[in-house]
């Protein structure tokens, strides 16, 4: 089992951007604390991180070919990008959503979330944890259903 997992723009920051709301974890603990889960749970991820919308959307649209799910923190598109949410109902794999912070505790319009309605499930405001627990969550979906 293959998984992309995609981190939007700004990510690549993450342990010296706003670590009030982010945490200490850097882009790089995160992808290695998901290739050590995605080891125990005998799977593999393929990380990507982009501050570029088209990047993100070629990524989702070659997805179909190699991956059975997609992991994905879309970051400040996650409230404005209908090319992501379609990208992602268009290709038809299994896809969880996360966000270190919790979304819904933080200004207004990040309460709204274009990706959710066509993701099997949303975690957010766990912090780097946030990511392995969507991790095991998309796994064992995929899982259930073989």
């Amino acid at each position: 089992m293959s998984i992309l997992v995609l981190h939007g723009p700004n990510l690549n920051l993450l342990g010296q951007r706003e670590p009030e709301i982010y945490g200490s974890s850097t882009l790089n603990d995160i992808d290695q604390a998901l290739i050590q889960l995605s080891a125990e749970l005998d799977a593999k991820i393929q990380p990507l991180q982009s501050n570029h919308e088209g990047s993100l959307v070629d990524a989702v649209q070659s997805a179909a070919k190699q991956h059975q799910g997609i992991l994905i923190n879309a970051a400040a598109y996650t409230h404005t990008s209908v090319a992501l949410r379609d990208a992602i109902a268009s290709v038809g794999l299994p896809a969880v959503e996360v966000h270190l912070s919790n979304i819904y505790k933080r200004e207004d319009f990040r309460h709204h979330s274009y990706i959710a309605p066509v993701v099997v499930g949303q975690i957010s405001g766990f912090g780097a944890d946030s990511y392995t627990l969507g991790l095991r969550a998309l796994v064992n979906h995929i899982r259930s259903q073989h």
